[in-house]
């Protein structure tokens, strides 16, 4: 094996696959100082959270960067004046296999650019995973992107090979699709995606009769939606994203604010800020749907097309719903508990417990954890003293913006979700 070949195409497909998000990936600062294989700082190891929150690295590459594809958004479009590479299907076994010897990863996240048809690059995809399996017997995790316009039957063998499967929508509308893509079809990317949700309905079925059925992308699917490339509006990318939720089955939809890489009049200007602050705020849109009990159009809708960037989504649900307060901590719902302004979910869980041994005041709800600072004008607890609710929604919007220490106000790249 050439190791300076293989460092070198591992250093231009780690940095070709950082532009997918749907890892959650963060870089990993373990080094090898000895010049031998395997420098992880900056070469493709990221990190993935599993339901029970462990952490687990994987190596995320692309086993090509060459693409038969245009798209405006992609660095790896075929016009695009980059340096090509392309690993063989062994290559990739033979680093996945010694990247978890020396304990780096215990997984891989293999995407791809597109060879000569979508079914000749799944192929390759499959072949590495099917190598990884089966001779050399690995049981990590291995997450594989689906190619748009894939077979059904390759779909179908990638996912007995395959933890979890994906395929990214990658612009939120089919107008926006066809403005930055014109050579993809819409459609090509729904294909895979329900033959994925169809062949996952079938398994589960089918194991509750037999046993021993092979199981089937046991980590589901997912997808991903960029955002800021064209001019979609939050309610756009919600609804979209709400219709693979629950049309789908989708475990995750990836949030990933453009990177501006090219110099084209139907894309952000080079040099323009990358939407951070929008993307958590997708994010968090995301949580309420999934884990709070909000319906999307609660959220975004006509009169409400967009996030505001200053407040939270819930918090801005609220201001805007101020019939719904305020609250007594001691006797609502989950539900309604669930919508109150800096009130988490494991915050909740402790306030239904504690409650059955007395009644909450100020204090007890400070040590439960609470973001006092936009939960107190929304509730009321068993003290005499309370915090005065009559503002109007502009001034208490204003007031709680001046009380928090919102390190959303700091121009971070990390921003964090609910309390």
């Amino acid at each position: 094996m050439d190791f300076d070949r293989i460092k070198e195409k591992l250093s231009i497909l780690a940095d070709a696959a950082k532009y997918d998000v749907s890892c959650s990936s963060s870089g990993s600062k373990r080094k090898n100082t000895n010049k031998g294989l395997g420098d992880s700082s900056g070469m493709g190891i990221c990190h993935s959270y599993t339901e029970d929150g462990r952490c687990v690295s994987l190596l995320k590459i692309l086993l090509t960067n060459h693409c038969i594809f245009d798209c405006a958004y992609c660095v790896t479009r075929k016009s695009n004046d980059i340096k090509r590479a392309a690993f063989k299907a062994q290559e990739v076994v033979d680093l996945t296999i010694s990247f978890y010897r020396r304990n780096y990863i215990e997984g891989l996240f293999l995407s791809s650019g597109i060879f000569k048809d979508a079914d000749t690059t799944m192929e390759r995809l499959i072949q590495v995973a099917k190598k990884l399996r089966e001779e050399e017997n690995f049981n990590g995790y291995i997450h594989l992107k689906s190619i748009p316009g894939a077979s059904d039957e390759l779909m179908r063998e990638a996912g007995l090979y395959a933890d979890r499967l994906s395929v990214n929508i990658e612009i939120p509308t089919k107008s926006g699709l066809k403005l930055l893509a014109p050579d993809k079809n819409h459609e090509d990317f729904m294909k895979p995606m329900k033959k994925v949700k169809n062949e996952i309905i079938q398994y589960k079925q089918e194991s509750r009769i037999i046993r021993s059925t092979p199981k089937y992308a046991p980590a589901g699917q997912s997808t991903q939606m960029i955002v800021g490339a064209t001019g979609e509006s939050d309610r756009d990318i919600m609804y979209t994203s709400n219709f693979f939720y629950k049309n789908y089955q989708m475990r995750r939809v990836y949030y990933s604010g453009y990177v501006p890489v090219a110099n084209d009049p139907r894309l952000p200007a080079l040099g323009t800020q990358v939407p951070v602050l929008r993307e958590n705020r997708l994010y968090q849109t995301d949580w309420l749907m999934r884990f709070y009990g909000f319906d999307v159009r609660e959220i975004l809708n006509n009169d409400y097309p967009h996030l505001d960037m200053e407040i939270d989504p819930k918090l801005s649900w609220a201001l805007r719903n101020r019939e719904h307060f305020p609250v007594n901590i001691n006797r609502a719902d989950k539900s309604m508990l669930l919508r109150i302004p800096g009130v988490g979910l494991k915050s909740v869980n402790k306030i239904i417990q504690a409650r059955k041994f007395r009644k909450l005041n100020w204090e007890h709800l400070k040590k439960i954890g609470i973001a006092l600072n936009r939960a107190q004008y929304f509730i009321t607890c068993d003290s005499r003293i309370w915090e005065k609710n009559d503002y109007s929604s502009d001034r208490l919007k204003q007031i709680i913006i001046q009380n928090s220490a919102s390190k959303f106000r700091k121009d971070t790249g990390q921003l964090s979700l609910f309390s």
